[in-house]
């Protein structure tokens, strides 16, 4: 497989920093070079998210939970696209691109992230999605136009489906904050581009997309 000059985006998802680094770095590394990639489906997780978020329209940021600052929701579901990202004080040709799901604005004009999540999965914790937050809020305070806003907090609103009655499913809420760190999100922003402007990586122990791919090469 022969590298091309140029990848074909250099727009990072921050959805990468929480699951394309931890899933196959190979199959992530195919993805920014040759934009292949195995087909995903996955069925209402538009539908829910779009629903969460025309819930709180307008909402103030105490309606979501309690111990958020007095603010109210004014944005959900727009795009950001972040100034390209430094590495030891040189420009990178990378950048981040992507969609949040919540804004809420404080009363000092900082900012509040929250995303969205409907789920049962254990994963859904302030840890493992911390990247992907922290990349919105670098791209809210270094925009690719204009100036930035401090981003005072971030967080988590997860529905957890919990049973179902006659006329449709039931959730239980919970807001769980996300606090910032930025050690550790520069260091796997360093590790995502050194990764990606190297060689093609090795596949992920456990990448599923691979192993169906050597299984099924193995049949010519």
């Amino acid at each position: 497989m022969k590298k091309p000059a140029t990848p074909t985006r250099s727009t990072i998802r921050p959805s990468d920093l929480t699951f394309g680094l931890s899933t196959c770095r190979r199959c992530l590394w195919i993805f920014y070079w040759f934009k292949v990639q195995a087909p995903m489906v996955m069925p209402l997780v538009s539908t829910l998210a779009d629903q969460q978020e025309k819930l709180f329209q307008g909402a103030t940021l105490r309606d979501i939970d309690s111990a958020l600052g007095d603010g109210k929701i004014t944005k959900w579901g727009q795009f950001i696209n972040s100034s390209k990202i430094k590495l030891n004080g040189e420009e990178t040709r990378w950048r981040f691109y992507g969609k949040y799901d919540v804004l809420g604005e404080n009363s000092d004009g900082s900012l509040a992230i929250i995303d969205c999540k409907v789920s049962d999965s254990d994963r859904d914790s302030a840890a493992h999605y911390a990247p992907q937050l922290e990349a919105y809020a670098y791209s809210l305070e270094n925009p690719a136009v204009g100036e930035g806003q401090r981003v005072d907090s971030m967080g988590l609103l997860v529905w957890n489906p919990d049973h179902a009655e006659p006329d449709g499913f039931k959730v239980r809420q919970k807001y769980v904050p996300v606090p910032r760190d930025t050690v550790r999100f520069n260091a796997l922003v360093e590790d995502l581009i050194t990764m990606l402007e190297g060689e093609i990586p090795n596949s992920g122990v456990d990448c599923q997309t691979c192993k169906f791919l050597n299984a099924r090469n193995a049949l010519d």
